[in-house]
Parts: C-alpha cells; sequence; structure tokens
C-alpha cells in the first residue's frame, strides 16, 4: 500500500516495494504447490495443481480486466481541471464518438495526452487515474491475508488425504 504514495521520494521505492511483493508472491505459490503434494496422494497431485492454475488464470483475468476497467472509469470520472469535474468542463468526453472527436481536434490522443495538454498549458490538473491504482494497491494488500484465511479455514488441519 505505501509504493505509490512513497513514490514522490523516488520512482525506485515504489520498485523496491513491488520487487519484494513479486518475492512474496512467489514465495506463497511455492508454498501452495507444496500444499498439495503434502496434502494429496501422488495420483491426484496433477489434477488438483491443474485446477488451481485453471483457476488462478481465470482470476488473474478477472483482476486485469477489472483493473483496466477500474482505471478507464477514474482517469474519466475522478480527474479535475482547476477543481471541476473533467466530465463536467468537458461534456464532449462523456460519449465515446464525440470523445474521439474532440481529443482529435484539440491534438490528444487519448484522455491522458489531453490532461498532459491542459497540465502543460498552465490549467490544474488532477489525474484520477491515482486513485485507481491505489484502489488495486489496497486489494492486492489484502488478497494474501484473505487467501490464508480461506485456505485456514477449508483446512484447518494439515493431514495427507489417503481416501481418493
Amino acid at each position: 500500500m505505501l509504493a505509490q504514495p512513497l513514490g514522490h521520494i523516488s520512482y525506485w521505492v515504489p520498485v523496491v516495494i513491488i520487487g519484494i511483493a513479486g518475492a512474496a508472491h512467489q514465495a506463497w505459490s511455492a508454498n501452495i504447490f507444496s500444499t498439495i503434494g503434502d496434502m494429496f496422494p501422488k495420483k491426484a497431485i496433477a489434477t488438483i495443481t491443474g485446477i488451481g492454475g485453471m483457476a488462478g488464470g481465470i482470476g488473474s483475468f478477472l483482476i486485469n480486466k477489472g483493473s483496466g476497467l477500474l482505471f478507464d472509469f477514474t482517469q474519466k470520472n475522478w480527474s479535475t481541471v482547476n477543481g471541476q469535474a473533467l466530465l463536467e468542463k468537458f461534456p464532449q468526453l462523456n460519449n465515446p464518438d464525440t470523445a474521439e472527436s474532440f481529443l482529435k481536434a484539440n491534438g490528444a490522443g487519448s484522455i491522458e495526452d489531453f490532461l498532459k495538454h491542459l497540465a502543460a498549458s498552465g490549467e490544474t490538473v488532477a489525474n484520477g487515474i491515482n486513485s485507481g491504482y491505489m484502489i488495486i494497491f489496497s486489494i492486492c494488500a489484502v488478497a494474501y491475508l484473505i487467501g490464508w484465511v480461506v485456505m485456514k479455514l477449508l483446512v484447518p488441519k494439515y493431514k495427507p488425504i489417503t481416501d481418493l
């Protein structure tokens, strides 16, 4: 959760924090895979690992799709120009058809380019995408705790399953 707020110190601070989080993720996944081998008989390990991998792939797809939608939403709806909501100041951006022609007319290929152009011209711009990143980092910060609690609830005592 500190990756984004500490980014003002140096861009390396979030890089290091996210790198440590990636290493912790790898440690977690290694433990999950070894738990499967410890609990299930040899003939079931590949099946259980495959089911877990498929669930992980579907979960990754959903979190990535959801993150993209969230980033688009926060950039459009939570960005402000001189304290006024972006869509309030430029209602043309509300409709995808008029937004494309409006952005082209203003020499921008995307909303991000448009916001940069406004900032360069002296407008006070607050890009709402930062809020989206904070939401995603917060979700990631608690996801492993939730996963650990679910695992403890489903398997309170680790013992090999022998009756398959």
